[in-house]
């Protein structure tokens, strides 16, 4: 089983690899406050990206601490997750949940997105 960590071989780091999700997301995992695109990968293992725009969540403590958050679920689910490159988008909303809800909320869609990603079939 991989160590619980969140190193930087799991992450998105440049923009070709964000294009290739938004150009070619294969499971989608939707929900009001965020999205989840994502499509397999060639590396083994699952990463992550992240798109918190300041247009939908105005300050920066409630970024950081939904990033942080949303890290943290990745990073506890990732051993359940498929390799997939997956990118998470905020929508407007998404700093008035509280932690408790805002974690519940993205572990069902990370379980939504592994669910998915297992059975190709079922696309979007």
């Amino acid at each position: 089983m991989k160590e619980l960590s969140f190193t930087k071989t799991d992450r998105l780091l440049n923009s070709g690899a964000f294009s290739a999700v938004f150009d070619n997301a294969l499971f989608k995992a939707s929900h009001q406050h965020f999205l989840i695109l994502a499509k397999t990968n060639t590396v083994g293992h699952p990463r992550l990206g992240l798109v918190i725009a300041k247009k939908n969540i105005r300050h920066a403590v409630q970024r950081n601490r939904v990033k942080r958050l949303i890290r943290e679920t990745f990073r506890l689910k990732q051993h359940n997750l498929p390799p997939i490159d997956a990118i998470v988008l905020a929508r407007r909303g998404g700093d008035q949940i509280a932690n408790n809800e805002l974690r519940e909320t993205l572990e069902k869609l990370w379980k939504r997105v592994a669910k998915r990603a297992q059975n190709p079939e079922k696309r979007t």
